[in-house]
């Protein structure tokens, strides 16, 4: 149950803290407060939450450093919390690989929202994964049920994107999203209010921008030269299309 999961959360103000944590805890979620990134390493040490709730601009190590850090080491779902103003903030949040963001200000009800809804992309990507990936190497795949996306192939069953040898890459759940869609529609371009659409249905928060950065990180694992993308290609002014390798 999504209720039962275990939430993280790194903040160095202790009254956002803990309002953070008595809202997430009526949710019916179990809360682990961190003041700081080495608090938060004390918590992974012990026991991975099963998401972490982490904000930009702290003392020492910031949000953005640990949210770097996490993403080269661990497939754990990241919420950023950042200022209303500081779209600067949003913006490398992402390009990071944050799952989501929610601004301060908040409401209790929208930071409920948001973490349930990356719970869940989360949990069906981990529950739908098999535990060996023997069966990843795309030439043994069934029929239809894995894209190539050049150097990368995107298999839709198992909710994963995987090398030419057949090994499990790192990918977010958002990330996941926007490839099965690019995949469901080969040689079509799709505009970015289509992407926008997709990725609400899917409960990920999203802009113009955000579709953008998304992109560009999927480039940098799956195209030979991602500074001249071959396999999603921009069309300019309206959106992207996907052009599966001849």
């Amino acid at each position: 149950m999504l209720q039962n999961a275990s939430i993280a959360i790194v903040d160095d103000e202790p009254d956002v803290l803990s309002m953070l944590a008595d809202a997430l805890r009526r949710d019916g979620f179990e809360v682990v407060c961190c003041a700081s990134a080495a608090d938060l390493d004390d918590a992974l040490d012990t026991g991975a939450p099963d998401l972490v709730v982490l904000d930009v601009n702290m003392p020492g190590e910031d949000g953005i450093s640990i949210a770097r850090r996490l993403r080269a080491t661990r497939q754990l779902p990241i919420i950023m919390l950042t200022a209303l103003a500081d779209t600067i903030d949003r913006v490398v949040g992402l390009e990071v690989g944050a799952d989501d963001y929610v601004t301060k200000p908040f409401d209790p009800r929208e930071l409920g929202a948001r973490v349930r809804a990356v719970l869940r992309r989360a949990r069906l990507m981990k529950e739908t994964q098999p535990a060996e990936r023997q069966d990843a190497v795309p030439q043994k795949a069934r029929p239809g049920a894995v894209a190539c996306f050049g150097e990368a192939f995107l298999d839709l069953d198992a909710r994963c994107l995987v090398d030419r040898q057949g090994s499990p890459m790192a990918i977010t759940a958002t990330e996941f999203e926007l490839l099965s869609t690019f995949a469901r529609h080969p040689n079509t371009v799709l505009t970015r209010d289509r992407l926008l659409g997709d990725a609400a249905a899917h409960g990920a928060s999203c802009c113009d921008r955000a579709i953008d950065i998304r992109v560009t990180r999927i480039r940098k694992r799956i195209e030979v030269n991602p500074t001249r993308p071959q396999i999603i290609r921009t069309v300019r002014s309206v959106g992207y299309v996907y052009v599966p390798p001849g």
